[in-house]
Parts: structure tokens; sequence; C-alpha cells
């Protein structure tokens, strides 16, 4: 049985790379102050919601989408520079297990993260793993409903 107070980490190797798209988006969302939005990125139905939602918000004025993956492993980069120094991070968690916000609420601060629980909004697909097992209408129609409800949120909050 797992302890819910246990916390613990996982090491990562250092890189000197940087992913040239990547230091350009982030200094640009930097400098024009865009609101970084992360999502789940897990491997089944949830993830795959939380993601097309998440790209859908990004693509609202004021917002853009970050990595979780240069920020999680390349600290240094523009990226995640952006994503750290941001007043607020939008979070859609693809499920109730909060992947990415548990890890996030360490990296950018609970304070700054605006997080959201996909499954909360739709309740469906608990009993379904594979992507292709809803079809891509269905995806991207429960997506625009996620991205409708975080912007609200959003919007009641400003």
């Amino acid at each position: 049985m797992s302890n819910p107070d246990q916390h613990f980490s996982i090491e990562v190797e250092g890189t000197e790379k940087r992913c040239p798209v990547g230091e350009t988006i982030g200094n640009r969302n930097m400098a024009e102050g865009k609101i970084p939005v992360l999502s789940c990125e897990g491997a089944c139905i949830r993830g795959e919601i939380a993601r097309l939602a998440a790209n859908m918000v990004a693509k609202e004025e004021g917002y853009a989408r970050g990595c979780h993956g240069e920020l999680f492993s390349v600290p240094d980069s523009a990226m995640a520079q952006w994503i750290k120094k941001a007043e607020k991070v939008v979070l859609i968690d693809g499920c109730f297990l909060r992947c990415h916000g548990r890890i996030l609420e360490n990296l950018v601060g609970k304070e700054k993260l605006a997080q959201f629980d996909a499954l909360r909004v739709y309740r469906k697909y608990t009993d379904v793993f594979d992507i292709d097992d809803v079809p891509e209408v269905e995806r991207k129609e429960v997506a625009r409903q996620i991205a409708d409800s975080v912007l609200a949120a959003l919007e009641e909050k400003a």
C-alpha cells in the first residue's frame, strides 16, 4: 500500500542541448507575457483528451502551449524559464491522479498553478484506455467541452 505522505524524487541526467524552436518560442512567450498551458500527456484516452483541450486553450489570446518535457528535464532552457517565471500556469490534468499537477506544484509553485481535472467535467471513458476506442470526432468534442470549461473558469477568476 502506498503512503500519500511519501515524497520521492526522480533523478534526471543533465544536458547541454537545447531545442532550437523551444528557445525561440520560450523567449517570445516570455517577452509577450503569455500564460503557459500544460497538460497531462498520459497514453490513455484521458491524457489524450487533456492534451487536445490544452492545445485548444493555448490558441486563445494571451495563452500559449508549454512543453513539460523541457520544463522537467532542461531547467535552464528558455521554455523552462518562461514557464517558471510566468505569473500563472494553466494545467489540464487527465484524471484524479494529478500526475503533472503534483510535479508542477513543486516546480512553479502551487499558488501560481491553475489546475483542472478534465475527467471531472466529462465523466466518461473510465473503463477505456486505448485512444482509438473513442472516435476522433468524439475526442475532439469532449476536448472542446473541457477547453470551454477551463476558459470559463479562468475568466471567472480574472
